[in-house]
């Protein structure tokens, strides 16, 4: 075997090639050290150590909350009785008023009278006499609940609403900020279809337990005028937007004829919406209490609800409250239970009410009578800090010039009267009648009740009464003793 020797020209250009090669790779290194090239090698001075990742600070307590407006001074001086008193009868001696006027005003933290004009004489008090069905509310031991609306299943396939008193439904879903429409029939037919859909069922029948209250829906001394303009619904346990049949919340305007009806119909379209078929038209239908739950909402907390009747001066609602306090109370969920429970509430937190007359809760019907020092001595129990269930109700009566039925929208308070924004009352109004109550800030702080009640107005004067009231309590707030 012979061994071929490799010619050394091509020995010569292979090692020519190797140093090439190398030379590159050389120079491709000290491109790298000067950065001019990617790679790992460098001669610049290293990244200097990141600083270190802050930490945060632990929680601590905040500052104490402070309270944005101080307390009524203790010490503030009480107005004197004989400029009270000159105050009060200038007033009563006001011949647009007619011939029946009562005038209270009193000190809001000893109930010291000081000034008054007829204060026993029993008169017609108009929606003033919501106060006291709000106490009752709130004074009872339902106070703190809410108004639940069930949907319960009865034999295999009936779906019974049955109603807890919340006549303010809303007919879609609710809305957690309001009062008016809280709960909603649309969020009850949402988790009652989807119990029912596990069962494999799509067809059920609705009915209406509407038993909660009892007797006449509407009191029989309301008269058939204020029916017809939508002043009042019938009471019903259960009902859409205070059984008006408008979008929105008026105080007057078309109502429902059978609210508590109208609501189930409005629960049954839900449930078809959420894809299950009702059988035939609504029927009644008393719910056994073992009854199975298939779904639950619940009404804004009681004292917001009192606070929107008086904020509004809604009869509907206040009758609601009346006849739940009722029931509260072992009555029967009647008009005459309610009215019944009413005055026993004032009596236990020691409103003297001898002579004291109520034909309904809210004041629409005919026939009620309240004396001025009555509605003064609720109100004198309403601030008392021994009563502090009560103040929602103290604080949320309208504001002068400012709020509800006092604001400058409805000709209250207007321009620069003196107790704009200073005065919470609640007003009455019926034909020939006036009344006004609530509390008044003086210029030095001193915090009074009042009542003003007239019911023998002349018809032509009765809007003009109201301006004569506001300039009195504007009296009350300009007050000094300073002079």
């Amino acid at each position: 075997m012979t061994i071929e020797r490799m010619p050394m020209e091509w020995g010569l250009r292979s090692g020519a090639a190797v140093a090439a090669v190398v030379a590159l790779f050389g120079g491709y290194l000290v491109a790298d050290a000067y950065d001019v090239v990617p790679g790992m090698l460098t001669t610049a001075a290293p990244w200097p150590e990141p600083s270190p990742f802050p930490s945060a600070p632990g929680a601590v307590d905040g500052p104490a909350p402070a309270a944005l407006l101080e307390d009524l001074p203790d010490d503030a001086p009480v107005p004197d009785s004989v400029e009270m008193q000159r105050l009060v009868s200038d007033l009563a001696k006001d011949k647009r008023l007619g011939s029946r006027i009562g005038v209270v005003v009193a000190d809001g933290a000893t109930g010291q009278v000081l000034g008054s004009s007829s204060p026993d004489k029993l008169m017609t008090p108009a929606s003033t006499q919501k106060l006291f069905t709000g106490v009752a509310a709130l004074s009872s031991s339902i106070a703190d609940s809410t108004l639940d609306t069930k949907a319960v299943l009865v034999g295999d396939n009936t779906v019974v609403l049955v109603g807890g008193g919340d006549m303010m439904l809303s007919e879609g879903k609710g809305d957690p900020n309001a009062v008016n429409g809280r709960a909603g029939l649309a969020d009850l037919a949402q988790q009652v279809a989807a119990k029912i859909k596990v069962t494999g069922a799509t067809e059920v029948r609705v009915a209406l337990d509407d038993t909660l209250f009892t007797g006449d829906q509407i009191a029989p001394t309301v008269a058939s005028p204020n029916i017809a303009a939508g002043y009042i619904a019938p009471v019903s346990s259960v009902g859409v937007n205070v059984g008006l049949l408008s979008d929105g919340y008026t105080d007057n305007g078309p109502r429902a004829s059978d609210p508590g009806k109208y609501a189930a119909e409005a629960f049954s379209a839900a449930l078809e919406d959420q894809g299950l078929t009702t059988a035939g038209a609504v029927i009644d239908e008393t719910a056994p209490d073992d009854a199975r739950v298939l779904g639950e909402v619940s009404s804004a907390p009681l004292a917001e609800v009192v606070g929107f009747a008086m904020q509004y001066s809604d009869n509907t609602i206040t009758e609601v409250l009346g006849r739940l306090v009722a029931v509260d109370a072992g009555l029967p969920g009647s008009n005459d239970g309610a009215t019944q429970a009413v005055i026993a509430a004032a009596k236990r937190l020691g409103v003297d009410m001898t002579g004291a007359r109520l034909r309904d809760c809210s004041g629409l019907g005919d026939g009620s009578y309240l004396s001025g020092q009555q509605l003064t001595d609720l109100l004198g129990v309403m601030v008392d800090p021994a009563q502090p269930e009560l103040r929602s109700e103290a604080t949320g009566m309208p504001i002068a010039g400012l709020s509800g039925t006092l604001d400058s929208t409805h000709g209250r308070f207007t321009g620069l009267n003196p107790a704009r924004g200073l005065a919470r009352a609640k007003t009455g109004s019926l034909p020939k009648v006036r009344a006004l109550a609530g509390t008044v800030v003086t210029a030095d702080d001193r915090l009074l009740v009042f009542s003003v009640l007239a019911d023998s107005i002349p018809a032509k004067q009765t809007v003009g009464a109201t301006s004569i009231y506001d300039a009195f309590v504007g009296d009350l707030a300009a007050y000094s003793a300073q002079g």
